[in-house]
């Protein structure tokens, strides 16, 4: 992975350090977190945030090994 240096405001790194440290992140990867959920957000404009996280949550169980057939009814 290519890393780039660029200029973020001190109001949007000053965010993202809160944000990072209630969710266990380090800054970079706040705001990585963010770009993701934006990103999915623009392609998928009518898609609310929650149903974003729940895939994303859902994916990363996946990869994990974490599954179970579902039973309808």
């Amino acid at each position: 992975m290519e890393s780039r240096a660029v200029k973020l405001s001190t109001a949007l790194l000053d965010d993202a350090d809160k944000y990072a440290q209630v969710f266990s992140r380090s800054i970079p990867k706040q705001i990585e977190h963010w770009v993701k959920i934006g990103k999915i957000a623009e392609e998928n404009p009518d898609m609310p945030y929650e149903l974003i996280k729940d895939i994303l949550l859902g994916l990363q169980e996946a990869a994990a090994g974490n599954l179970s057939e579902y039973r309808f009814g």
